[in-house]
C-alpha cells in the first residue's frame, strides 16, 4: 500500500484514480522551523502530512502571531487553494522533520473531475473543518467575552473599594501616632469600624447582583430625616480633602419602609459617582421632596452631564457616563436595591448642563 492510500482522504478511490494521483504529487521535505508557505503566497495546491508536524499559524496583530492547527501525518494542510484560488491566509512551518506529499492544484482539479468520490470525500472534509472551525470561534469569543467581564467586574470593585480603603488607612495612621490623644485614637478606631462595615456591605451587594434574584432585605420603618442626617455626616468627612461643595436640603418629616444597611450604598454610589465627574472641582446638591406616596432624593452635579448615546443605559451593567474611573456596575447595583424596595430610580440632564440622580422610596405611615 502506498502512503497515500493510507490517507483516509483518498482511501475511497479507485486504483486508475489512486495511480494518478501518485503520478502527479511531489514528494517534499522540510527541516525544522521551514516555511512550507506564508500569508500571501500563491494558493497553488494541497499538502498531505507523511512524516512530522506541521504547525499552521496567522497574524492577530502586527506583533502577536497565533497557532491555528498543528497537522500531523495522515492529514493534510492549505486545501483552501482547490476552492478560491486565492493567496494563502496563514502560514505553514515544520514542527519537526517533515515530510509531504504536495498535490498541485490543476493536476488535483482534472481528477477531481474525473472522481465524484475524492469530490465528496474533500467536500466532506471541508465541512467538518468549518464546523470543528465554528465551534472553536464560538468557545474563543464566550472565554474572551468572559474575561472582559471579569476583568471589568475586578475594576469596578478595585475603584469602588478606593475609597473606604483609604479612609482606613489614614485613620489607622492617627491611631498609630503617639502623639495622637486618647479622644483622636476612638474617633479613628469608630471611622474604621465603619469603614470596614461598609466594606462587608458593598461585598454582601455584588454577590447578591451577581445572583440576580431580588435580595431578602430586612425592611423597617425608618424616620428618613435622622437616617439621611446620619449618612451625610459621614460622606462629608469623606469628601473632607475634595475640591468639592455638597449642599444638602431640608428632608420631610416621613418614615420609609428600607433596609439602612443596603439604602446608603445607593447614597455613596450616586454622590461619589458625582465627585467621580468634578475632578477639576464643583458643586453637589442633594434635594428631597414627597410626591405620589413616595420621597423622592435627587442628586445633582454640576459637571457635564450624561452623554446622550448612553442616557438610557447608564443603570446597565458596566455601562459608564463619562467618569474617568469605574464601569457603571455601582449604578446597576443602585437600581437593584431601589426596585428590591419597591421604589424607582432615573437619571436626567439638568437644564445647567449636570447629571441628575433621582430616587424614589415608598413611604409608611
Amino acid at each position: 500500500m502506498s502512503e497515500l492510500e493510507k490517507i483516509g482522504l483518498f482511501s475511497g478511490l479507485l486504483a486508475e484514480e489512486m495511480q494518478s494521483l501518485e503520478q502527479t504529487a511531489e514528494i517534499r521535505a522540510y527541516e525544522p522551523r521551514d516555511v512550507i508557505f506564508q500569508e500571501g503566497d500563491p494558493g497553488d495546491g494541497i499538502y498531505v502530512v507523511v512524516e512530522g508536524v506541521v504547525q499552521v499559524s496567522t497574524l492577530v496583530s502586527e506583533t502577536e502571531r497565533r497557532v491555528l492547527t498543528r497537522v500531523e501525518p495522515g492529514d493534510f494542510f492549505g486545501e483552501m487553494a482547490i476552492l478560491d484560488d486565492r493567496p494563502r491566509s496563514a502560514t505553514a512551518q515544520a514542527d519537526s522533520g517533515v515530510k509531504v506529499y504536495f498535490l498541485h492544484r490543476d493536476d488535483l482539479l482534472k481528477i477531481l473531475e474525473h472522481s465524484p468520490k475524492l469530490s465528496v470525500s474533500l467536500l466532506r472534509e471541508f465541512s467538518l473543518r468549518l464546523r470543528d472551525f465554528n465551534r472553536k470561534y464560538v468557545e474563543e469569543s464566550l472565554q474572551a467575552e468572559r474575561l472582559t467581564l471579569v476583568g471589568r467586574f475586578a475594576r469596578s470593585i478595585v475603584h469602588d473599594f478606593k475609597n473606604p480603603l483609604n479612609i482606613i488607612g489614614l485613620a489607622a495612621e492617627i491611631a498609630g501616632m503617639e502623639s495622637s490623644s486618647a479622644e483622636l485614637r476612638q474617633s479613628a478606631q469608630q471611622r474604621i469600624g465603619k469603614q470596614v462595615a461598609r466594606l462587608s456591605n458593598m461585598i454582601n451587594e455584588l454577590l447578591e447582583f451577581t445572583r440576580g434574584s431580588q435580595s431578602s432585605s430586612v425592611l423597617a420603618p425608618v424616620k428618613y430625616a435622622g437616617y439621611v442626617d446620619s449618612v451625610i455626616e459621614d460622606l462629608r468627612s469623606d469628601l473632607a480633602d475634595k475640591d468639592v461643595e455638597l449642599e444638602v436640603g431640608d428632608v420631610p418629616d416621613v418614615s420609609t419602609l428600607i433596609d439602612q444597611r443596603r439604602v446608603v450604598h445607593v447614597f455613596y454610589n450616586l454622590i461619589n459617582n458625582a465627585v467621580d465627574v468634578l475632578n477639576e472641582g464643583g458643586k453637589i446638591t442633594v434635594r428631597f421632596l414627597v410626591e405620589d406616596g413616595f420621597v423622592v432624593t435627587e442628586v445633582e452635579d454640576s459637571g457635564h452631564g450624561i452623554a446622550p448615546e448612553i442616557m438610557n443605559k447608564v443603570f446597565e451593567a458596566f455601562a459608564t457616563h463619562g467618569k474617568a474611573q469605574g464601569t457603571g456596575l455601582g449604578l446597576a447595583i443602585c437600581k437593584k436595591i431601589v426596585e428590591d424596595h419597591k421604589g424607582f430610580i432615573d437619571a436626567r440632564n439638568s437644564e445647567a448642563g449636570g447629571a441628575i440622580f433621582s430616587f424614589r422610596l415608598p413611604i409608611c405611615s
